[in-house]
């Protein structure tokens, strides 16, 4: 196919309207790649939010994902980056293919994204969309373009391991950039037809690239929206789609100290949009209200607790526990020390990794009916992470990403975490509950002879 293009590799290209994937597409070039642009719409309920070719960045368990108060005027709609876009692909020289996966989003993203929401749990929608949308999706559509490689945006590395004859996910050079966390999900064919061109540099550099060579967007603002949402107020988008079910936020005393509109619009840490003041008894040393944040979930009895301090113990996890797994070798790592992520941007934490159960462990007994001796391996459905030092607002639904140095080997979905003080309190009052439900239903105790009231005596001429 390439020897038919003058030994030119066809490269496809994910242009978002932003400035990295657009300096993607001229390194590319500049390297004597054929390039072709792709521009790919994937929300078209309304047209306010941002469509990013490469990950927004944003943190969708961090409390800024529950109440983004962006003015409308800040949308960036796609039919704003498609003309972005196009600016860039004519400053470039390249052709450009406007390309609508709207449907595929919604049954495969989008669709998930509530169904993890109404479950009380915080999804990651950006990693779910590079695993069916932007690297299924795309790559397809580019294989039937005739492209012999694929390129995004994204800052992280593709490296080929001959000795075990597979391709590794790395972290991108710029670690306040690296978006390898998004990517876990990748499985070693999308890597082996994935080029990621900007890995090796800094965003700094990428802004002077574009400067230089006159790209209409070099100065244009990063997204930090949520993937298909863009820079809306989050809340309100995500009531258009799932009703409010109110109930009462309690602290840790059990006390009853405001309401909430429905724990779907809530995540673990959340400190933004709770309409709730600080108390006395949440003041820290300098006599200041801590502020509140969103410390557990009681689906059950439809209860948001809360609790003052950003290091108050409920808010501190030792281990969690994940599933839904995906590996970048196709395999998991042996059980022992590595390190995770338990959300973007968070500094590597040590931690040990254990598989679940025997169902998930590493490898079969001996003794098969196929004859083999040597253990077998099998694959991994979920597992464990003890960290070495405990971890803030672990949240359910967010990915644990596991790394062994620079390299990212895959990760899982998190189910719970364990957290020490917070499960200790809960089975206090579940206890101290049940012992009052005890009491009450109890019947009364029968009168004793000797507090009965003897009969009163007839008088004496009566007798």
């Amino acid at each position: 196919m390439a020897e038919e293009r003058g030994n030119k590799q066809r490269v496809v290209v994910g242009l978002s309207g932003g400035v990295d994937s657009a300096v993607s597409a001229w390194l590319l070039k500049q390297q004597g790649f054929e390039v072709v642009g792709i521009f790919m719409k994937n929300w078209e309920d309304d047209d306010r939010g941002a469509d990013d070719g490469a990950d927004t960045g944003a943190d969708t368990s961090a409390d800024t994902s529950a109440d983004n108060t962006a003015d409308n005027k800040n949308y960036c709609s796609s039919n704003v980056d498609f003309v972005d876009a196009a600016a860039v692909a004519d400053v470039i020289g390249i052709e450009l293919e406007h390309v609508n996966f709207a449907a595929e989003y919604k049954d495969r993203v989008f669709a998930e994204f509530l169904r993890e929401h109404q479950a009380g749990r915080t999804p990651n929608p950006d990693v779910l969309c590079n695993a069916e949308i932007k690297f299924k999706a795309f790559l397809d559509h580019a294989l039937r373009l005739g492209a012999d490689k694929i390129a995004t945006g994204h800052y992280a590395r593709v490296r080929f391991d001959a000795t075990s004859g597979r391709h590794q996910l790395l972290k991108g050079l710029d670690s306040a950039k690296d978006q390898s966390y998004f990517l876990h999900r990748l499985t070693q064919a999308q890597l082996a037809r994935t080029l990621f061109p900007l890995g090796e540099l800094v965003k700094t550099e990428v802004r002077r690239i574009a400067a230089q060579i006159g790209l209409p967007n070099a100065a244009k603002k990063d997204s930090t929206g949520i993937c298909f949402i863009g820079e809306r107020p989050f809340r309100d988008f995500l009531q258009r789609y799932l009703k409010n079910q109110p109930g009462p936020m309690r602290d840790e005393r059990g006390r009853i100290v405001g309401r909430h509109v429905g724990l779907s619009f809530y995540t673990l840490g959340q400190r933004q949009g709770l309409g709730i003041g600080g108390t006395a008894s949440g003041a820290d040393a300098g006599g200041v209200h801590a502020p509140w944040y969103v410390a557990h979930k009681e689906l059950a009895t439809n209860t948001l607790r809360v609790v003052q301090g950003h290091d108050h113990p409920w808010l501190q996890a030792l281990s969690l526990h994940a599933a839904d797994c995906s590996w970048i070798a196709g395999e998991a790592p042996p059980a022992g020390p590595l390190a995770a992520k338990t959300r973007y941007r968070q500094t590597d934490a040590s931690c040990t990794l254990v598989h679940r159960s025997d169902a998930c462990a590493n490898f079969r007994a001996d003794g098969r009916a196929d004859g083999r001796t040597e253990p077998v391996a099998e694959p991994v459905a979920s597992f464990r992470l003890d960290f070495e030092q405990a971890q803030w607002a672990v949240t359910p639904g967010q990915s644990a990403v596991l790394y062994d140095g620079e390299v990212c080997l895959g990760g899982g979905v998190i189910d719970r975490a364990e957290v020490p003080a917070l499960n200790q309190a809960l089975a206090a009052e579940a206890a101290e509950g049940a012992e009052r439900l005890k009491s009450a239903n109890a019947p009364a105790p029968a009168p004793t002879r000797a507090g009965r009231r003897p009969p009163a005596r007839k008088p004496a001429l009566l007798r």
